[in-house]
């Protein structure tokens, strides 16, 4: 995400990148441009916390592994706004006091956005379903090849690929992605105007190995867990209204039950059951082959290209939390040879 959403910020005609927090002692003073596999850029990483709350700048990409409430709040306290692809796509504003008081005190905004959840699974709904009527249900969903993301450590122990059933059904991946997901529910719910019941209902289901699957994680072995999926859905009366769903598989063969991607392959789709039923598919999200999303995976890209184009809309709004019920359409910006530079209300 970071390599990412620096070169994002590198082609984008409204921004200058001014500093990049690091986590590694290999990668601190190093010119960021190096760190990227190009050219100097005339800017320094830096370990150090201290000097990115000292910085100049308008406005930070947050993208750490798992987020913590209290770097963000000392962000925005900085007079930093900040993007996210890791929280915040719609928060409950009672939980929220620390935050909004250091965007009140720093004058700064927060935005929760990313590509699925955050984006895919609400800005991208609630566009569609404006061309529909009487919608019964709203369902956004992935199918993803997990060999494609290239972070092994998070793949088995955070994810949950490569572990016997029972230790992925309890592990950290269910509430790390049941925050995101169910505020992206709650927010298609409430502005659609759902009257839906209480408590969100969250559903995993997990396919094991059938013989060892040569992985970039290493050999999963028969019986662990080789294929995810997971459902969260809010309800009317017991009846779904609104899905967002994940489907995670290594490949597509060899598993119990044998899923697999269907004839589409991998996508992410957005379906709207109305008057008339309308269903979006998108490509070019996940890479064509295995190896080229270890190198490069359009899924961190888009996710990054997300956060970065949100920095123009985030840093001309007032401040507080912003979702993209508070924002105005965002766009994406013409390539340097083909645009003129200009921002949001040029």
């Amino acid at each position: 995400m970071g390599k990412a959403a620096i070169e994002a910020v590198l082609s984008h005609p409204d921004l200058e990148l001014v500093g990049a927090w690091v986590h590694s002692e290999g990668k601190h003073g190093k010119d960021v441009g190096e760190l990227i596999g190009g050219g100097p850029v005339g800017v320094r990483a830096t370990t150090s916390a201290e000097e990115i709350l000292a910085l100049d700048a308008d406005c930070v990409v947050y993208s750490p592994l798992l987020p913590r409430e209290d770097e963000v709040v000392a962000l925005l306290r900085s007079g930093k706004n900040v993007v996210t692809p890791v929280g915040w796509v719609y928060p409950d504003p009672d939980g929220c006091g620390a935050i909004r008081e250091a965007c009140a005190e720093g004058g700064t905004t927060l935005h929760g956005t990313g590509i699925h959840p955050g984006g895919i699974t609400e800005r991208f709904p609630l566009m569609v379903s404006a061309i529909s009527a009487r919608v019964t249900h709203v369902r956004a969903e992935e199918f993803s090849d997990i060999r494609t993301y290239d972070a092994p450590d998070v793949v088995r122990h955070i994810m949950g690929f490569g572990v016997p059933p029972e230790q992925a059904m309890g592990g950290p991946i269910v509430d790390l992605l049941g925050a995101g997901f169910r505020m992206s529910v709650r927010m298609v719910a409430d502005e659609m105007g759902f009257d839906i019941d209480p408590e969100l209902d969250t559903v995993q289901e997990v396919a094991v190995a059938t013989q060892p699957l040569d992985t970039p994680v290493g050999t999963i072995e028969p019986g662990q867990v080789a294929a995810r999926k997971f459902h969260w859905r809010a309800l009317v009366d017991g009846v779904p209204v609104v899905t967002a769903s994940v489907n995670w598989f290594m490949g597509e063969e060899h598993f119990d039950p044998p899923w697999s991607f269907g004839p589409e392959g991998e996508r992410f789709e957005v379906e709207i059951t109305g008057d008339p039923d309308v269903k979006v598919t998108f490509k070019g999200l996940q890479p064509e082959t295995v190896e080229e999303g270890l190198v490069r995976n359009p899924g961190i890209v888009v996710t990054a290209n997300h956060c970065v184009s949100a920095i123009p809309y985030v840093v001309a709004a007032a401040p507080g939390i912003k979702t993209y019920l508070d924002l105005p359409l965002l766009a994406g910006r013409a390539a340097p040879q083909l645009g003129r530079g200009r921002g949001p209300g040029s």
